[in-house]
């Protein structure tokens, strides 16, 4: 069974002239059963929903049986006397892209390194901040372990640089890096909120945020206070990693930040022997995610020692060996992500005008 199935058997199935697949919040298959989670519109139309899937998906092969849950689709309504959470945008930053997996190692943090870098080489002014709090690994992956950062004249944090990129993470604030950070949400949404506006970023055209894995208090923080150009999502071709990615899809389009597109990491591997590639976890898999999703590819990235090794000595790919097919590939990534944040903003400024 393939997800593009399933939700083109739904297109076909409707319901208050609208497709069952519009519906749908999450979709898995375990064993021969097939889980589809939906937004529910209207409460009362439960049972219909279910026997028009049921019928919907007789035809698709390798499911046997079908599970329904529902999740309500209500609208939030703002509360009387309650503040509302306004968004501002960071001084200085054209456009602000949140690199995000949800889930850990998949490479998010060397994707947003390669990324920053890539955007760099195309011209662009860039800074990287490194928001994973608990797990800060941009110091090592640009080659700046031990770093420190200081304050200007007006008490604003001044970043560090490297590869003509400014950059910022917790762990230019530690005392060493194995010092661990044990701090409850109030006050590492209150560091975040610094590292974003209390820091003299200068004029910059992106900003990339490097952020944890999962879909917790970071992201919402984020979410809510902060206005964001839209996000990438990373993953591999596990099952287990697109499960959670979807998860991170849904929590970037509940909280109305437009997803860019998404990044194949660990895509399949090049034998230096041949030539020849090989998808060793399989292949297929994120293109059918992103089709049912309405995702965009924006780049497959191999599997190579050399972006690990290169990372682990905080020389990034990009940066240390730019004519190698890795280094082209996230290149290639950079050039849709300013086309797309480029043409929105132009969609922007036309309907505002």
């Amino acid at each position: 069974m393939a997800v593009k199935d399933v939700m083109d058997a739904l297109r076909e199935a409707t319901i208050n002239n609208t497709n069952l697949s519009e519906l749908v919040k999450d979709i898995k298959l375990v064993g021969k059963t097939l889980e589809i989670v939906y937004k529910l519109p209207n409460k009362g139309m439960e049972e219909v929903l279910v026997e028009k899937t049921r019928e919907a998906l007789e035809s698709v092969p390798d499911v046997e049986d079908v599970r329904v849950r529902f999740v309500e689709d209500v609208p939030a309504r703002p509360v009387m006397g309650a503040p509302m959470f306004t968004k501002r945008r960071v001084p200085g930053i054209k456009h602000l892209i949140a690199v995000g997996s949800g889930k850990g190692g998949v490479g998010k943090s060397t994707v947003s390194a390669n990324l920053a870098l890539a955007l760099s080489k195309l011209g662009y002014r860039v800074g990287l901040l490194d928001a994973d709090i608990y797990g800060p690994s941009i110091p090592t992956i640009m080659g700046v372990k031990g770093g420190r950062v200081e304050v200007d004249q007006n008490n604003r944090i001044v970043p560090l640089e490297k590869f003509g990129i400014k950059l910022l993470s917790i762990g230019f604030l530690l005392p060493s890096e194995d010092t661990p950070v044990i701090w409850r949400g109030p006050m590492l949404m209150k560091a975040l909120t610094q590292f974003l506006f209390d820091v003299n970023w200068g004029e910059l055209d992106y900003l990339v945020l490097d952020l944890p894995p999962g879909t917790g208090d970071v992201q919402l923080t984020l979410a809510q206070n902060v206005h964001m150009s839209g996000a990438l999502v990373v993953t591999t071709p596990q099952d287990v990693a697109l499960a959670d990615v979807k998860k991170a899809v849904a929590m970037f389009k509940e909280v109305q930040i437009p997803v860019i597109g998404v990044v194949e990491n660990m895509a399949y591997f090049v034998c230096p022997d041949s030539g020849k590639k090989y998808y060793v976890f399989g292949k297929g898999r994120v293109a059918e995610f992103a089709t049912s999703y309405g995702l965009k590819i924006l780049g497959s990235i191999p599997i190579d020692p050399e972006l690990s090794e290169t990372s682990d000595k905080g020389e990034p790919v990009v940066a240390s060996h730019p004519d190698t097919d890795t280094a082209k590939a996230f290149v290639g990534i950079a050039k849709l992500v300013s086309e797309i944040t480029e043409r929105r903003q132009r969609n922007v400024f036309k309907e505002s005008g």
